[in-house]
């Protein structure tokens, strides 16, 4: 079985427990009660849900089940830290899960559609309630792939949100007039984003103009793929962005990070200036910019300090591009804070608020009246959590959605019982 594959839940006593009506069968506007949860400010307390929205957050024990609503259910959330979830802004639904299949990436709508529904439950299950998937059209393709993407996100509703962003490969000359074609069908037919890559095209200038053109007529935001790599063309799109509503994102831009860092500053306060916000891949590229065997990544720390907005994606999940991507969320946090220098509290902001921003969705704090978009982490301390984050529970709109639960188990040793450490499994090992 999959393991992206809907597990039933067990309640045992190592694990949350729930009463009532199961959690994960919840309708939105049922109740919900988490309770004696953490907070990163060191809090413990109980969070109601109702509605789709946070209801309450009242010291724990102090809240009951239910509140404007006539029947709810508990969780108990014991042990873990609660935090905004995380939202995936650069995925790849097309070609994720497809690296283990000889010759090229199948095109079949059934064979799309059935990866990019398993790859966005992975990707639920680690956290992200919320995600942009690149879907590449025109080409030998046409708008199959994205029919199957949008089929995918049907299926998909109530379990996590799934938006799409069109790619078309040219836009300038003869063969960009069936491209530009193409790209116009691809959000009539129902993509939300215009997307594509300036660097592949003979004339990048004139793609990223026609790019925000298509853009302007829609009223569709931007998601292009560049390696950012060419400073002065990285100026004239700033300059043709600024001001674009709903905005503008670029990414990777891993390109930035070989820059003279006075050229990069300089590079940062021009994207700051335009409102243009950058997405960096830490865990690895993508099929967008192939930058294979590489381990940079945009220059997170100096952007932020510009005033550039920046999120974190995952890029490629198990695709040629990076055949062992996770599309973990937590896991390109863990690494912009281990390897990149950024506090954790700056890292996961770049996988949750920022992140969230950059797909336009409303801010989520864990205070009343914010939308109930939750992940819980076992353990007490966000940078704790990031290192060792195995068990997660996630709410979207209100509900459970998704639980992982690990359990580490030891065989006897005197070691550990001598020095009083702490234990948990299900029994002895042999």
């Amino acid at each position: 079985m999959p393991d992206s594959q809907p597990q039933p839940h067990h309640s045992s006593s190592s694990s949350p427990s729930s009463s009532g009506a199961s959690s994960s069968g919840l309708s939105e506007g049922a109740g919900l009660l988490l309770c004696g949860a953490r907070l990163t400010d060191g809090r413990t307390v109980d969070v109601r849900l109702g509605g789709g929205r946070i209801e309450a957050v009242g010291t724990a024990g102090s809240l009951a089940v239910g509140g404007t609503h006539t029947r709810g259910a508990r969780v108990d959330l014991g042990g873990y830290l609660l935090l905004p979830a995380p939202a995936e802004p650069h995925a790849h639904a097309d070609t994720a899960l497809s690296a283990d299949v000889e010759g090229p990436v199948c095109y079949d709508p059934h064979d799309v559609q059935r990866r990019a529904t398993e790859a966005a439950l992975l990707q639920l299950g680690h956290g992200a309630t919320a995600l942009r998937a690149h879907v590449r059209v025109g080409d030998v393709q046409g708008l199959g792939a994205l029919a199957a993407v949008l089929q995918a996100r049907r299926s998909l509703r109530g379990l996590t949100e799934l938006t799409t962003v069109a790619m078309p490969r040219v836009l300038t000359g003869v063969a960009g007039a069936e491209g530009l074609a193409i790209l116009r069908d691809a959000l009539k037919m129902g993509a939300s984003v215009v997307g594509g890559c300036p660097d592949l095209d003979p004339d990048p200038t004139g793609y990223a103009e026609a790019v925000l053109e298509v853009a302007s007529e829609h009223g569709c935001p931007v998601d292009l793929h560049t390696d950012a790599a060419d400073p002065a063309r990285l100026a004239r799109l700033a300059a043709m962005a600024g001001g674009l509503r709903p905005g503008v994102t670029l990414g990777p831009c891993a390109g930035l990070d070989r820059l003279p860092a006075e050229v990069v500053s300089r590079t940062a306060d021009q994207l700051a200036a335009a409102g243009v916000a950058v997405v960096c891949l830490p865990q690895g590229g993508c099929g967008g910019v192939d930058r294979r065997g590489t381990t940079d990544t945009a220059p997170v720390r100096l952007l932020r300090a510009a005033g550039v907005r920046v999120a974190a994606g995952s890029g490629a999940l198990r695709d040629v591009s990076n055949p062992v991507g996770r599309g973990d969320p937590l896991e390109a946090a863990y690494l912009l804070a281990s390897r990149y220098g950024l506090r954790p509290e700056d890292a996961y902001d770049t996988v949750s608020a920022s992140a969230r921003a950059v797909l336009g969705l409303p801010e989520v704090r864990v205070e009343a009246g914010f939308p109930a978009e939750l992940l819980a982490l076992r353990g007490d301390r966000l940078a704790g959590a990031l290192s060792l984050a195995y068990s997660r529970i996630v709410v979207h709109r209100g509900r459970v959605v998704a639980r992982t639960s690990a359990v580490r188990e030891y065989c006897n040793s005197a070691a550990a019982a001598e020095s009083g450490l702490p234990r948990q499994g299900r029994g002895e090992v042999s």
